[in-house]
């Protein structure tokens, strides 16, 4: 275990002076800022665009107080006054004016329905749709005219609404839509799935480099001096828990300078939803995750004699991490179909079907989640036995890249 730590601290040493790696430390949380960032700045703010409409209001029929009420209920950007101009001089008014309307409520709205409306040529081309809700004070005038006792006139006024109900909104009652237009109770899982899957992909991602370190040391006949002093196991278990931290120093690098950005942007309570009791499941999922390719990688990468060199074989094994991507259509659809469950036992696909399903179920099916995990846990245990089978043999193994053929001998020897 102590040669172990030294080639992890080694490696860990080693990556934090490449300046490649100390590019791509920040290279990635900038793309991923400058992408996030992108409408704002190209696309500006619409807050800034909203400009207060002025309406001037010429009542002859007491109903101001009324419209002040519907207006505020409505929440329109509206800037109300009363006005005594004649409506003969409007024209004159709106000729210098932006933004800004004139409404006449007198006789003509009770006897002949009609409320003329004087508007600027630049104006909110929703204002028109707007101002149809001064109908509901000038028709309680008309009806109080009928002779309506109050009963009667609330009855009338109330209208008719029709309520459309599907399907998907009867099964999605009595979940409040957030600002970003998606349900509560949805964000608070996708939130620590989507948080779980970046934990995984960047460890994952930064874990292949093993194949490299694998292949490079083989090149340079560093190897050879190393295991003069440790054992093969010792120095692939170093390297898999060095690259380990490697990632997590990514993903600490994802968090400061990211995290910030998206609490700040988005108005949802995201740290809320991120530190649920959830996330240690889900964190879990990714180690385990990285722990099966990892082994995977580093066994491969002792099979090479170079990495330009690497064959098919090789770079077939090199797209394991991208299967799930399979699924992803599948697993949104209905993520308790058949699909789905078989892509939550195939250890390659496990662990990136299982946060994306655990993302977007309400109630988790623990029985699937236990059966996956064990497969998972089992299949991790199996590829570092074989992993260390290859890498002992394939390691001291210089010229040519192992065959299948070959690196099948050495599993069976």
């Amino acid at each position: 275990m102590r040669n172990t730590m030294k080639v992890a601290k080694w490696e860990v040493k080693r990556n934090l002076k490449n300046k490649s790696y100390i590019i791509g430390l920040f290279l990635t949380p900038a793309i991923f800022l400058f992408f996030f960032m992108m409408p704002t700045i190209f696309g500006g703010s619409d807050e800034e665009e909203e400009v207060s409409t002025s309406v001037l209001v010429h009542d002859q029929l007491g109903v101001y107080e009324e419209i002040q009420q519907a207006s505020g209920q409505a929440d329109l950007d509206w800037e109300l006054q009363q006005t005594d101009i004649d409506e003969t001089n409007v024209s004159g008014e709106l000729e210098n004016s932006e933004n800004t309307a004139y409404v006449f409520i007198d006789d003509r709205a009770l006897e002949e329905g009609v409320v003329p409306v004087y508007t600027s040529e630049e104006i909110d081309p929703f204002f028109i749709n707007q101002v149809t809700m001064l109908e509901a004070p000038i028709q309680a005038i008309q009806l109080e005219q009928l002779g309506l006792t109050d009963e009667e006139m609330a009855v009338v006024s109330s209208g008719v609404v029709f309520e459309e109900t599907s399907p998907e909104s009867v099964d999605g009652a009595g979940e409040e839509p957030t600002e970003a237009g998606m349900p509560e109770e949805m964000l608070e899982r996708l939130v620590p799935g989507a948080f779980a899957g970046a934990i995984m992909l960047s460890i994952v991602f930064t874990g292949m480099a093993i194949f490299q370190s694998a292949s490079q040391e083989k090149k340079d006949k560093i190897a050879e001096i190393i295991l003069s002093s440790l054992t093969p196991g010792e120095l692939m278990q170093g390297k898999i828990f060095g690259y380990f931290i490697l990632g997590l120093i990514q993903v600490a690098v994802l968090v400061v300078f990211v995290l910030p950005v998206i609490v700040w942007q988005v108005d949802m309570p995201i740290m809320e939803y991120l530190f649920v009791p959830e996330l240690l499941l889900l964190i879990a999922i990714a180690i385990l995750g990285y722990l099966l390719f990892a082994s995977i990688f580093v066994g491969i990468g002792a099979t090479m004699a170079d990495v330009s060199t690497a064959g098919n074989f090789q770079g077939m094994v090199m797209m394991l991490p991208f299967l799930p991507f399979i699924f992803i259509g599948p697993v949104l659809s209905d993520p308790n179909g058949l699909a789905a469950q078989i892509g939550t036992y195939i250890p390659f696909t496990s662990p990136g079907v299982l946060l994306l399903r655990l993302s977007t179920m309400e109630e988790w099916p623990w029985v699937e989640i236990i059966i996956a995990l064990a497969i998972l846990v089992v299949s991790v245990w199996i590829f570092m036995k074989l992993a260390g089978k290859i890498f002992k043999t394939g390691i001291l193994l210089y010229g040519k890249n192992a065959t299948p053929g070959e690196i099948w001998k050495w599993i069976r020897a």
